[in-house]
Protein backbone atom coordinates (compact mmCIF):
# COMPACT_ATOMS: atom_id res chain seq x y z
CA UNK A 1 0.00 0.00 0.00
CA UNK A 2 1.06 3.50 -0.97
CA UNK A 3 2.09 6.14 1.84
CA UNK A 4 -0.78 8.19 -0.24
CA UNK A 5 -3.36 5.60 -1.30
CA UNK A 6 -5.47 5.35 2.28
CA UNK A 7 -5.23 9.01 2.07
CA UNK A 8 -6.62 9.09 -1.39
CA UNK A 9 -9.06 6.67 -0.67
CA UNK A 10 -10.85 8.71 1.97
CA UNK A 11 -10.81 11.77 -0.25
CA UNK A 12 -13.17 10.11 -2.82
CA UNK A 13 -14.99 8.62 -0.18
CA UNK A 14 -15.54 12.32 0.95
CA UNK A 15 -16.15 13.61 -2.15
CA UNK A 16 -18.35 11.15 -2.68
CA UNK A 17 -20.33 11.78 0.62
CA UNK A 18 -20.71 15.54 -0.54
CA UNK A 19 -22.49 15.00 -3.29
CA UNK A 20 -24.49 12.66 -1.41
CA UNK A 21 -25.52 15.29 0.95
CA UNK A 22 -26.19 17.81 -1.89
CA UNK A 23 -28.88 15.37 -3.75
CA UNK A 24 -30.46 15.10 0.19
CA UNK A 25 -30.49 18.83 0.24
CA UNK A 26 -31.75 19.39 -3.48
CA UNK A 27 -34.83 16.46 -2.81
CA UNK A 28 -35.85 18.19 0.23
CA UNK A 29 -36.04 21.63 -1.32
CA UNK A 30 -38.09 20.03 -3.95
CA UNK A 31 -40.42 18.06 -1.77
CA UNK A 32 -43.57 20.08 -3.05
CA UNK A 33 -42.13 20.70 -6.48
CA UNK A 34 -45.29 19.19 -8.94
CA UNK A 35 -44.30 21.42 -12.22
CA UNK A 36 -40.91 20.50 -13.33
CA UNK A 37 -41.83 21.62 -17.46
CA UNK A 38 -41.94 18.12 -18.65
CA UNK A 39 -45.05 16.82 -19.80
CA UNK A 40 -46.58 13.36 -19.96
CA UNK A 41 -47.59 12.31 -23.68
CA UNK A 42 -50.92 13.22 -22.58
CA UNK A 43 -50.23 16.76 -21.22
CA UNK A 44 -50.43 16.37 -17.58
CA UNK A 45 -47.38 17.57 -15.32
CA UNK A 46 -44.56 15.55 -14.41
CA UNK A 47 -43.37 16.61 -11.08
CA UNK A 48 -39.58 16.18 -9.27
CA UNK A 49 -38.36 12.85 -9.40
CA UNK A 50 -35.89 12.15 -6.25
CA UNK A 51 -32.21 12.03 -7.22
CA UNK A 52 -30.01 9.52 -5.39
CA UNK A 53 -26.28 8.67 -5.93
CA UNK A 54 -25.13 5.33 -6.91
CA UNK A 55 -21.70 4.62 -5.92
CA UNK A 56 -18.87 1.93 -6.60
CA UNK A 57 -15.18 0.85 -6.09
CA UNK A 58 -12.45 3.13 -8.27
CA UNK A 59 -10.93 0.86 -10.83
CA UNK A 60 -7.64 -0.17 -9.24
CA UNK A 61 -5.01 1.76 -11.53
CA UNK A 62 -1.92 -0.23 -12.36
CA UNK A 63 1.39 0.53 -11.47
CA UNK A 64 4.72 -0.79 -11.90
CA UNK A 65 5.44 -2.32 -8.42
CA UNK A 66 2.17 -4.59 -9.12
CA UNK A 67 2.76 -5.16 -13.06
CA UNK A 68 6.31 -6.45 -11.26
CA UNK A 69 5.27 -8.50 -8.66
CA UNK A 70 2.55 -10.17 -10.55
CA UNK A 71 4.99 -11.13 -12.90
CA UNK A 72 7.56 -12.63 -10.77
CA UNK A 73 4.45 -14.17 -8.32
CA UNK A 74 2.63 -15.06 -11.31
CA UNK A 75 -0.59 -15.11 -8.98
CA UNK A 76 -3.61 -13.47 -9.07
CA UNK A 77 -3.94 -12.86 -5.42
CA UNK A 78 -1.96 -9.56 -6.21
CA UNK A 79 -5.13 -8.31 -8.71
CA UNK A 80 -6.69 -6.90 -5.86
CA UNK A 81 -5.73 -3.27 -4.26
CA UNK A 82 -7.60 -2.66 -0.89
CA UNK A 83 -8.63 1.09 -0.32
CA UNK A 84 -8.59 2.33 -3.96
CA UNK A 85 -11.79 4.56 -2.77
CA UNK A 86 -15.29 4.92 -4.22
CA UNK A 87 -16.76 7.17 -7.62
CA UNK A 88 -20.02 8.07 -8.18
CA UNK A 89 -20.97 5.31 -11.05
CA UNK A 90 -24.59 7.67 -11.73
CA UNK A 91 -26.98 9.94 -10.23
CA UNK A 92 -30.57 8.03 -10.73
CA UNK A 93 -33.89 9.24 -10.61
CA UNK A 94 -35.77 7.10 -7.70
CA UNK A 95 -38.42 5.18 -9.35
CA UNK A 96 -40.36 4.66 -6.52
CA UNK A 97 -44.25 5.72 -7.90
CA UNK A 98 -45.42 10.02 -6.95
CA UNK A 99 -48.52 10.20 -4.46
CA UNK A 100 -51.44 11.12 -5.38
CA UNK A 101 -53.84 13.64 -4.38
CA UNK A 102 -56.97 14.76 -5.09
CA UNK A 103 -56.90 18.51 -6.14
CA UNK A 104 -59.07 19.53 -9.47
CA UNK A 105 -58.63 22.95 -9.17
CA UNK A 106 -54.87 23.00 -9.26
CA UNK A 107 -53.36 23.93 -12.32
CA UNK A 108 -50.88 21.26 -12.11
CA UNK A 109 -54.12 18.42 -11.85
CA UNK A 110 -54.20 15.94 -14.58
CA UNK A 111 -56.75 16.97 -17.66
CA UNK A 112 -56.89 13.92 -19.41
CA UNK A 113 -56.82 10.62 -17.45
CA UNK A 114 -53.93 8.28 -18.00
CA UNK A 115 -52.75 4.88 -16.59
CA UNK A 116 -51.64 5.64 -13.16
CA UNK A 117 -53.50 9.14 -12.34
CA UNK A 118 -57.38 9.72 -13.17
CA UNK A 119 -58.63 13.09 -14.41
CA UNK A 120 -58.29 15.76 -11.23
CA UNK A 121 -55.42 14.44 -9.37
CA UNK A 122 -52.19 15.90 -9.16
CA UNK A 123 -48.53 14.09 -8.84
CA UNK A 124 -46.78 15.30 -5.90
CA UNK A 125 -42.89 14.07 -5.42
CA UNK A 126 -42.08 10.85 -4.52
CA UNK A 127 -39.80 12.73 -1.94
CA UNK A 128 -40.11 11.48 1.73
CA UNK A 129 -38.39 14.15 4.25
CA UNK A 130 -38.28 11.10 7.13
CA UNK A 131 -36.60 8.94 4.49
CA UNK A 132 -34.47 12.20 3.31
CA UNK A 133 -32.94 13.38 6.92
CA UNK A 134 -31.74 9.30 7.99
CA UNK A 135 -30.35 9.60 4.66
CA UNK A 136 -28.68 12.69 5.71
CA UNK A 137 -27.60 11.08 9.10
CA UNK A 138 -26.09 8.09 7.32
CA UNK A 139 -23.81 10.39 4.77
CA UNK A 140 -22.90 12.95 7.64
CA UNK A 141 -21.29 9.93 9.57
CA UNK A 142 -19.92 8.43 6.26
CA UNK A 143 -17.96 12.04 5.98
CA UNK A 144 -16.94 12.09 9.57
CA UNK A 145 -15.87 8.50 9.18
CA UNK A 146 -13.85 9.24 6.38
CA UNK A 147 -12.28 12.44 7.87
CA UNK A 148 -11.20 10.46 10.89
CA UNK A 149 -9.66 8.11 8.63
CA UNK A 150 -7.73 10.56 6.90
CA UNK A 151 -6.62 12.39 10.35
CA UNK A 152 -5.39 8.69 11.17
CA UNK A 153 -3.51 8.56 8.03
CA UNK A 154 -1.98 12.35 8.26
CA UNK A 155 -0.68 11.23 11.76
CA UNK A 156 0.71 7.99 11.00
CA UNK A 157 2.63 9.19 8.27
CA UNK A 158 3.86 12.32 9.99
CA UNK A 159 5.14 9.64 12.66
CA UNK A 160 6.95 7.96 9.94
CA UNK A 161 8.50 10.83 9.05
CA UNK A 162 9.72 11.84 12.54
CA UNK A 163 11.27 8.31 12.95
CA UNK A 164 13.49 8.67 9.57
CA UNK A 165 14.89 12.19 11.03
CA UNK A 166 15.98 9.92 14.10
Amino acid sequence: MGIFQAIDASASGLTAQRLRLDLIANNIANVNTTRTGQLTPAGNQIPYRREVAIFEPRPVQPDFARTLDQAFARSSSLDRAAGTGVEVAAIAGDQTPFKLAYNPDSPDAAKTPEPGIPAGYVREPNVNVVTEMVDMVSASRAYEANVTVLNASKGMETKALELGKV
